[in-house]
């Protein structure tokens, strides 16, 4: 006859509780050890004593008594491994300061910037110790990016205009985003290119023969993404001239054309001001000095770079100028405009935050 031990009163649990209970139980990922003391608490509740649990599990009465009690003490939380004690901290909150200020403010004496090995070498700590206190505070000295803020007196002007023409164009005409993109390299490796291969990525030299150059005008309409773009081996006004004689040609003659351009100083000569005075239909809107940005154009002279140009080989400026026509006219036969989305003042907005930001810290 087994002995069932003293009575004693059965656990309380609550339903939300015995719903963890058990769903730990069942769960083939729980850890073993998790699913005991949850068949430990489960079966106290129903009111069984102490022996017999450890009779129905077959664990020893003093493992029932220890889980049993600290469901009592501190609930499901009671459940988990205590928090083993873990190596004091050797890194104090003035450490990371003085990490933080002196990548900030100093520069190592023999180098433009900090890396973790020079910075961990002027402040004692280790390597691995930089590396976590940067990537906590998001910072990272080996990066360097460009910017440039217009000193175009009129820039809020000419950003108001441009950026109004994009979102709001004005009707029965169409707005052409202008440039040029010169010094386009005709460039022949060195030696033949090694095609990809199953783990093995396109191989070419780094060395090249430039063969020549070439100049492309571009108009990217607006509101179709389609580009027309003549190619021209000088760039010179002429080449600008007829340039906007072939617009004036394949516009049709009831819309008015609006071109949104950069302040090249080929925009800007005598004969191409004669021939824009002899064709009124013509409205010039210039984007601010050192703004190329705003030019919607200079985003599809990015896709003909990234997807054409950059990985090309070509032996004469005439092989590099068939390849840019052919790219052109597959791109036009499915057009992707490219969609403006910001505002006149949010830009304006960031741009003054922006200033403020750098005027604060001392530039």
């Amino acid at each position: 006859m087994h002995h069932r031990g003293p009575k004693i009163p059965p656990l309380s649990v609550t339903d939300a509780q015995r719903a963890v209970l058990e769903g730990w139980v069942r769960r083939r990922s729980t850890a073993q050890a998790l699913a005991l003391r949850s068949r430990i608490v489960l079966e106290c509740a129903q009111g069984h004593s102490i022996m017999e649990v450890s009779r129905r599990l077959q664990v020893a009465p003093d493992t029932v008594r220890t889980w049993r009690r600290r469901f009592l003490d501190r609930g499901l939380d009671g459940l988990s491994d205590e928090p083993r004690p873990g190596v004091p901290r050797k890194i104090t909150d003035a450490d990371v300061e003085r990490v933080i200020v002196k990548t900030l403010e100093e520069k190592p004496a023999n180098a433009t910037h900090w890396s973790t090995r020079s910075m961990a070498a002027a402040t004692g700590m280790s390597q691995s110790a930089i590396s976590r206190i940067w990537r906590a505070f998001a910072l990272a000295p080996h990066r360097s990016e460009t910017f440039k803020l217009s000193t175009d007196p009129l820039f809020i002007d000419k950003v108001r205009d441009v950026v109004g023409l994009y979102l709001d164009p004005p009707e029965k005409a169409l707005v052409l985003c202008v440039d040029e993109k010169s010094q386009i390299q005709a460039l022949d490796r060195s030696q033949p290119v090694l095609p990809t291969m199953p783990g093995v990525p396109e191989r070419r030299s780094h060395d090249y023969v430039r063969v020549g150059t070439t100049t492309l005008f571009a108009a990217l309409e607006v509101a179709s993404g389609k580009v027309i773009g003549p190619i021209h081996r000088r760039h010179r006004a002429a080449e600008f001239k007829k340039f906007l004689a072939k617009l004036d040609k394949e516009v049709p003659a009831d819309l008015d054309v609006h071109l949104i351009l950069d302040n090249y100083a080929t925009h800007k000569t005598p004969a191409p001001k004669k021939w824009l005075l002899t064709h009124p239909r013509f409205h010039l809107h210039f984007t601010p000095t050192g703004s190329s940005w705003l030019n919607l154009v200079e985003r599809w002279f990015g896709e003909l770079t990234q997807k054409k140009l950059r990985r090309g080989v070509h032996r004469s400026v005439q092989a590099l100028e068939r390849d840019i026509r052919a790219w052109a006219a597959g791109w036009n036969d499915n057009p992707r405009p490219f969609v403006w989305t910001k505002t006149a003042d949010e830009i304006l907005d960031k741009v003054a935050a922006y200033c403020q930001r750098i005027s604060d810290s001392g530039h």
